[in-house]
């Protein structure tokens, strides 16, 4: 059960978005490679536009010990001002660790902005839900776009999975 002060923090996202505005201000159609370090793991991620404002997503990571972390799910997306985007995303995982299988779900808010011409910095909290206990989601990065096709990007983050990691990717536009 959220607490009053994610709900709070939740409604004041919601509040700060121009519903006047229509364009979204980052692509929403990519296919990203990405290598963790500490642990060590690899990992992609796809997501594709379905329709203005919502996307599908599909990830997978592993540290090939025979272990992975695959999820799929739906997000929505959106600007905020004509510099930032406010995206979620609900998933289903499948993680398999240290001899379990589990089924998780996982809800999560974020936000891209652009500080510069051609970069990004973005933040991303959530939790990965389990009948048993919950785990934090948190994330924070930046985002060199080279060209609308190429980007690359180095991010700080907890997916609940694999614990606290420096994430490099490169991120592909189509």
């Amino acid at each position: 059960m959220p607490s009053c002060t994610n709900k709070t923090v939740l409604l004041g996202l919601a509040l700060m978005c121009s519903f006047s505005a229509s364009a979204n201000n980052f692509n929403y159609n990519t296919f990203e490679l990405r290598m963790g370090a500490s642990p060590s793991t690899f990992g992609g991620e796809i997501t594709t536009l379905f329709t203005q404002n919502a996307h599908f997503i599909g990830r997978a990571d592993s540290g090939f010990e025979n272990d992975w972390d695959i999820a799929a799910g739906v997000g929505f997306n959106g600007p905020v001002s004509q510099f930032a985007d406010i995206y979620g995303q609900m998933l289903l995982h499948n993680i398999e660790r240290h001899d379990e299988n589990n089924i998780k779900t996982e809800v999560n808010l974020g936000i891209k902005a652009w500080i510069v011409a051609n970069v990004e910095v973005n933040a991303r909290f959530g939790q990965l839900i389990d009948t048993d206990n919950s785990k934090s989601i948190v994330g924070f990065g930046a985002r060199f776009h080279s060209t609308d096709q190429l980007s690359v990007g180095v991010d700080l983050r907890n997916n609940g999975t694999y614990g606290h990691q420096i994430l490099m990717s490169a991120r592909f536009g189509f």
